[in-house]
Order: C-alpha cells, then sequence, then structure tokens
C-alpha cells in the first residue's frame, strides 16, 4: 500500500469489519456515501465495515450496509487516532506557543524502526505531521520468524468527546467478531485499549491484525497495529502470530516520542472543531435498542441485543427455529437523498417513502439472505430494518428465512416511535 493511499489502520480495521457484519439495509449506496459527504452537520456515510472497530471505539451506525462514524471523516479528519501516555508518566508539556517543527515521515520511521527489537526492515512508509492525512509511519520487520507489518497512526481528538470514548471503546463480538479486547486507565488517565482479532472478520484468510491505541486526557491518539504478514492484505501468511506480545505492543504505543510528535502537528490541527467534538445528532443507543426490542412481536424471544454508538442497534431473535440477527438504523435529516435512495418507491398519505428488498445477504456467508424495509418520513427522518437468517451477518445462514417477516418488518419501521426520538 503506498503512502498516499495508506489510512488510519485502525479505522482500516474498523471499516474492514464492519464491512463484514453489515451488507444490511440495502439501497443505493454510492447515493448514501456521496449525500452523506455532502452534508456536513451529518454523520458520513460509509460501508459498515470498519471496526475495530469500533471498533474500538466506533459509534457504529449502518445504513446501507454502510458505517457511520460520529463527527464524520476519517480518523485524520475527525480525529480518531489514538495517543499515548508515557509509560514513564511524564505529561505533555508542548507549548502552543512554541510548536516545534513539524516532525517528518521519515523521523517518524526512525522513531519505529528504534522503538522495535533487533530485526531487519523492509518495506519503510511515512508521512509527516504536516501531510495530509496526518502522522503515520510503517515497516515491514522481521525478527528471524517471518516478516510482518507494523505501523503506528498518530491524530488529535477532542478531550472528552465522543470520538475520544469510541477510540478505546471494544467492539461488540456480535458486530466484529476477534480474539479478545482488553480496556484500562494509566496512572495519567490515558485510556488504553489492546485488541486482537483479524483483518478480515469472516476469516477467509486467516490475517491477524492485532492494535493497542490510546488517547491521552489531552486528547493525544496513538494507534500501533501489527500484522502476521508482509502486507496488511493480499499477502501469505508469514508467521502464526504478528511478532510483537501484547506488552511489546503497548511499550511501543505508550511511548513519549510519540506524543511529542503529535505535539508538532500544524497549528490549528489541534482544535477539533464543534462538530466533531458535539455528539452525533441521533438517538441514544440504550433507548435505540430497548425501544427497538419492545417493537418485536412477542412470538419471538429477544436473545440478545446491542450496538456500537448512536442509531443504531441490533437484536439476535429466536422462534423457536433457530437465531436470527434484526438491525436497525435512525437517521435524521436524509431528505436532500431522497431521490436517490427512494426513486419510484411506495408513498404513504403521510408522506412516507417505503422501499422493500429481499435478496442476499454477505456474499462471503453460506446462504445468508437479508430482508429489508427502508423507509423516510416526511421530515427525512429514516428508519431502516433488516432481518438475516442468521445469528451473526458473517456466520452462516441457520434457517432458510429471517424470523420476522416482511409484514413484521415493515410494522417495526413504519411505527410512530421512532418518531420520539431525539
Amino acid at each position: 500500500m503506498s503512502v498516499d493511499q495508506h489510512s488510519d489502520p485502525f479505522e482500516e480495521r474498523l471499516s474492514s469489519a464492519l464491512h463484514d457484519t453489515g451488507n444490511a439495509f440495502e439501497a443505493d449506496r454510492g447515493a448514501l456515501t456521496d449525500g452523506g459527504r455532502v452534508r456536513g452537520r451529518r454523520m458520513r456515510v460509509r460501508r459498515r465495515a470498519a471496526v475495530l472497530g469500533g471498533a474500538a471505539g466506533i459509534a457504529l451506525v449502518g445504513v446501507g450496509g454502510v458505517l457511520l462514524l460520529p463527527g464524520g471523516g476519517s480518523g485524520g479528519e475527525d480525529g480518531r487516532t489514538s495517543a499515548a501516555s508515557a509509560a514513564s508518566g511524564a505529561e505533555v508539556t508542548a507549548d502552543a506557543q512554541d510548536t516545534p517543527a513539524p516532525v517528518s515521515g521519515e523521523e517518524l520511521i526512525r522513531t519505529l524502526k528504534g522503538l522495535l527489537p533487533d530485526g531487519e526492515f523492509s518495506g519503510e512508509q511515512g508521512r509527516g505531521a504536516d501531510s495530509v492525512g496526518g502522522p503515520f509511519a510503517q515497516v515491514v520487520y522481521d525478527d528471524g520468524k517471518g516478516p510482518a507489518v507494523v505501523g503506528v497512526s498518530l491524530s488529535l481528538v477532542g478531550p472528552g468527546s465522543p470520538q475520544a470514548h469510541e477510540a478505546t471503546r471494544c467492539p461488540d463480538k456480535i458486530l466484529i467478531p476477534h480474539d479478545s479486547c482488553d480496556t484500562s486507565t494509566l496512572t495519567d488517565g490515558s485510556k488504553f485499549m489492546m485488541f486482537k482479532g483479524y483483518e478480515y472478520p469472516d476469516r477467509r484468510v486467516d490475517t491477524r491484525r492485532w492494535i493497542a491505541v490510546l488517547v491521552t486526557p489531552q486528547g493525544q491518539q496513538i494507534s500501533v497495529s501489527e500484522w502476521n504478514s508482509a502486507a496488511e492484505k493480499d499477502a501469505p501468511i508469514s508467521r502464526p502470530a504478528p511478532p510483537l506480545s501484547a506488552s511489546q505492543l503497548e511499550e511501543i504505543a505508550t511511548a513519549p516520542q510519540w506524543r511529542a510528535a503529535i505535539g508538532a502537528v500544524p497549528e490549528g490541527a489541534e482544535t477539533p472543531s464543534a462538530e466533531s467534538s458535539a455528539p452525533p445528532p441521533h438517538a441514544d443507543d440504550p433507548a435505540l435498542r430497548e425501544m427497538f426490542a419492545e417493537l418485536v412481536p412477542d412470538r419471538v424471544e429477544v436473545v440478545s441485543k446491542g450496538g456500537q454508538g448512536s442509531g443504531y442497534a441490533y437484536l439476535v431473535l429466536d422462534d423457536g427455529k433457530g437465531k436470527s440477527f434484526v438491525q436497525v438504523n435512525v437517521q435524521p435529516d436524509m431528505s436532500d437523498v431522497a431521490h436517490q435512495l427512494y426513486g419510484s418507491a411506495e408513498t404513504l398519505d403521510d408522506g412516507t417513502m417505503v422501499a422493500t428488498r429481499q435478496g442476499p445477504g454477505d456474499e462471503r456467508s453460506a446462504g445468508v439472505v437479508m430482508w429489508t424495509v427502508d423507509t423516510m418520513r416526511a421530515d427525512g427522518r429514516r428508519v431502516v430494518v433488516s432481518a438475516f437468517n442468521t445469528g451473526a451477518q458473517h456466520e452462516d445462514a441457520t434457517r432458510d428465512t429471517p424470523a420476522l417477516s416482511m409484514k413484521e418488518l415493515r410494522a417495526i419501521a413504519l411505527s410512530p416511535r421512532w418518531d420520539d426520538l431525539n
């Protein structure tokens, strides 16, 4: 992957993971994405591919098989990369009036290599603090047991903002399959997350991806990722696991050199915009999932429920014939892209547009089907409900059809209770 193409490893993982968890809410995905980008006041529409997700903190909202990230934008734009607190507990002392010269990509590469154990290096890539996309360094590291990609990505996030919280929030295993994820608080108040998962959540290729994410109280964010192959994608597995242990990965993520590099980010980039620091304009996640569960017919049992972020919730249902994954996405103010999403869809007397779809689900999961009812109120509020014939979108089908009928999905999507959400 070239430097120009590089994106935050953490975001990529999230992106990749969510892509695999949700090919749902089928509509015109391109139109969705374009519309979301045009509207800065809304969260950007993306494929639910990600997260760590979220992961590791990701507020996820899926629509049209897409992911909405709080505040919109990528890691470099909305500041979702992590910052570490030094292992020694040293405090950040960067003087806003005496900002050091931006650190170059070459310097970041040298720093990364200096923090890694002895070994051979190749495939070096870097981007400086004043570059579009933010500071980043990546190398192919070989300790004698096989080459592996190791990378670090740096940025800033609003202290105490939803992005800061989500960056170190472990993903829901129903949405983002992984081996383990742990979070902790360091002595200086920094939040730390260690995630061990896979480049492809469906494990069609067994490329492992481990990520350490740190966010300081000042909003400095550092993300360190490693793989067990010489490239993030499309490279043979070179070793059973990535080269660095969890403790080694944490030691690199908490190295004070990264915080110094973030301190050299050009003036203006350090202050998150009001939009990126504000809560996303969607329903509160717990309230959403509870309402969703209450709208399910009594004939089915709610086995589990969850969601990540605002505007998205899921349920796992069981009608006695096996588990069925059902999800809802609620988005306000989408009227500007209604013509792209609904076309000649049915329009009710109150102006609500209704589109339906029954077709295949995730193409990498055998036999999975997805049934969707996609609605938009006259005020632009979009409610999309999808159901699958499996207990998790990334797993093969466990039953012939979803647990809810299209009539039941329609009743849920058109419920007036969605209009009561803030």
